[in-house]
């Protein structure tokens, strides 16, 4: 009896041992938390099309729109925990949102960090015909006329909206803020003339711009995105505090196995090391991260540091 047990045990331990090392078994879920279209949208897919690829899984996007992304982290907190429903998060819905939405089913701990997948230059443009031709008439018009233009955003909560407030707050006047279920729909509407501009990331915006379907007023980098030549940094434009740098990461629920974790981050770190990611990227004013951020640890102290700052920024 005793033989039979111990060989019990060492059995299930193998048969243990055999299924972590499988992983993935199965495909992936990767939740986003907007609608199709926008820049986590976009960079999800990139990341997880080349993920897959390397995991020999396919990682399914699903898109879950609602209350800023709050609806979707949500739905990813209370996953089950094995690795096979991760999340992408942003500066909006992964620390901004804890100080906009209130009675959150989640917190920074419901989620366990895999790494930064990539960093985006938010921007502002406007439709087409819009009556100011620099950001120096924009701001004298709506200055003139406060209240009356009108920004489009992905959702109060989303990385969009922090692009709306960091905008305002270094242009010191008075616009209308429309939220939509997501970026593209903002950014259709823009192209439609619904909206005077959209405050988004150059990621999803750029091919726009390009098409001249809206017009890039300014990109909140230290330097001109080479895709988009013609936009000026907000120091070329007379706005140097509208300075930024957005990211998106992915995340796991809180208590996934730490081998999930590791395969995940290696999968990320050997897709943003790819030289077609990376082109895929810089074709569209991102770029990949790299070293330390690829870690779990920065994300996890990078997202403390969001939090604060955000809480600060919308108290004002």
């Amino acid at each position: 009896m005793r033989r039979l047990i111990t060989g019990l045990v060492l059995a299930l331990s193998l048969a243990g041992a055999a299924a972590a090392q499988e992983y993935p078994a199965r495909a992936i879920t990767l939740i986003v938390p907007f609608s199709a279209g926008g820049t986590s949208d976009i960079i999800a897919r990139i990341a997880a099309d080349e993920m897959g690829q390397i995991l020999g899984q396919r990682i399914v996007i699903e898109n879950v729109g609602g209350a800023g992304g709050s609806t979707a982290l949500t739905r990813a907190a209370a996953a089950a925990p094995d690795g096979y429903t991760i999340s992408i998060g942003n500066a909006g819905v992964s620390a901004a949102t804890y100080s906009i939405h209130k009675d959150l089913k989640f917190t920074p701990e419901s989620f366990a960090p895999i790494g930064m997948i990539a960093k985006t230059l938010p921007i502002i443009a406007i439709k087409k015909d819009f009556p100011a031709k620099d950001l120096k008439e924009f701001l004298a018009y709506a200055a003139a006329n406060p209240g009356k233009i009108t920004l489009g955003h992905a959702g109060v909560g989303s990385s969009n909206y922090l692009i709306c407030k960091l905008f305002l707050q270094a242009a010191k006047v008075k616009v209308e803020l429309i939220g939509y279920r997501g970026a593209g729909p903002a950014l259709n509407d823009a192209m439609g003339g619904h909206v005077d501009g959209v405050c988004d990331a150059a990621t999803s915006v750029a091919g726009a711009i390009n098409s001249k379907q809206v017009r890039g007023l300014v990109i909140a980098s230290k330097k001109r995105a080479d895709i988009l030549p013609d936009v000026p940094t907000a120091a070329e434009a007379g706005l140097p505090a509208f300075t930024n740098e957005g990211w998106n990461a992915l995340f796991a629920p809180k208590g996934t196995p730490a081998p999930a974790i590791t395969k995940l981050n290696d999968a990320l770190r050997k897709a943003m090391a790819s030289e077609k990611v990376t082109k895929r990227l810089a074709d569209l004013a991102s770029f990949p991260a790299t070293g330390d951020e690829l870690t779990p640890g920065f994300v996890k102290a990078h997202v403390e540091a969001e939090v604060k700052r955000y809480r600060e920024l919308l108290a004002e």
